[in-house]
């Protein structure tokens, strides 16, 4: 259940006792004076349905050290103790100087919690409204761009692993599809099948029955009605078997063609990353931060993430959008 704010405060208050400890025009200051009025209990309410179980943090507990967080490019176990040992922090974030913060998971349930939600940007949109209320950015009308790549945290697959590993997910997910007659591997078994892998007939004949043992499954599945989890999982199939693969010269048969498509999936784990080459010889695997900053006060006016083969000049138009020309 959500954990609420509690306007009676504690008798070790930090912001009490050591307000004035914190510099006035600070952003320590402006979220002590302004915290509840930003970040509203109602703001994060959805993120909390039911009425069961022990309270949460208080969202402008966590919401105001979410954004002092990423002010002073900490971790989440540099955040943490920074909640717990810093005056500063724990007047911005309404905590007593006895409080002992919140261990550094926190952030990371926060965050989970928000990337789920309808509105995953919603501190970010209430900071842009602060901006705008305050007029910090009027006349200011310069604006400089830059992206980033970001690593994925999943190995990319090769053909076969994507293959086996998606089948074995929609045998899982949609009833019909476990009773279709399959023959090029026991999806029951974890792993890479048993094959010759140096012997180029072996893998082709694996890779074709692979392929038509999917869509075998894909054509049972076809008029089956499917909840959104399951629909993904058979959309992804049928992408992941027919992108590396061309018909080869038997009727029946497929084979793996020579190159890349474009835009490929590099892994059913995480089917958004992509691969990006940043030279000839240096690439990665991920996702691409893009971002849009006011020049003079290093505010940051816009972001967006996209996978990594986006190119940046039409997320730039943008992150420009509905800014005053210059």
């Amino acid at each position: 259940m959500q954990g609420l704010d509690n306007p009676n405060r504690e008798l070790l208050d930090a912001e009490a006792l050591c307000r004035q400890l914190v510099d006035e025009g600070s952003v320590y200051a402006f979220l002590a004076d302004h915290r509840t009025e930003v970040f509203p209990d109602e703001m994060f309410e959805d993120l909390f349905p039911s009425l069961r179980g022990r309270p949460s943090i208080r969202a402008g507990v966590m919401a105001s050290a979410m954004i002092l967080k990423e002010l002073e490019g900490l971790s989440d176990r540099q955040a943490a103790e920074a909640l717990r040992c810093d005056i500063r922090w724990k007047v911005a974030c309404g905590l007593a100087l006895d409080g002992e913060g919140v261990h550094y998971t926190v952030f990371t349930y926060w965050r989970q919690r928000l990337a789920k939600s309808q509105s995953p940007n919603r501190i970010g949109d209430a900071v842009r409204q602060v901006v705008d209320a305050t007029g910090v950015l009027s006349g200011k009308k310069r604006r400089a761009l830059d992206s980033t790549l970001l690593d994925d945290a999943v190995a990319t697959q090769d053909t076969v692993t994507q293959l086996v590993s998606q089948i074995r997910r929609v045998r899982r997910l949609v009833p019909q599809a476990r009773v279709v007659d399959v023959a090029a591997h026991d999806y029951d078994v974890s792993g890479k099948p048993v094959c010759a892998w140096d012997d180029p007939d072996a893998k082709a004949a694996l890779v074709s029955g692979l392929v038509n043992d999917a869509l075998a499954i894909l054509d049972a599945v076809t008029d089956v009605s499917l909840d959104d989890k399951a629909a993904d999982a058979v959309g992804l199939l049928a992408l992941v078997s027919g992108q590396d693969v061309e018909p080869g010269d038997a009727e029946g048969t497929w084979r793996i063609f020579d190159g890349t498509v474009k835009d490929r999936v590099i892994s059913t784990v995480d089917p958004e990353a992509r691969h990006m080459h940043k030279s000839r010889s240096s690439y990665r695997d991920g996702y691409k931060a893009h971002i849009a900053v006011e020049p003079e006060t290093g505010i940051i006016t816009a972001c967006d993430l996209t996978p990594a083969n986006i190119g940046d000049g039409p997320v730039g138009v943008d992150l420009l959008e509905g800014e005053e020309p210059g």
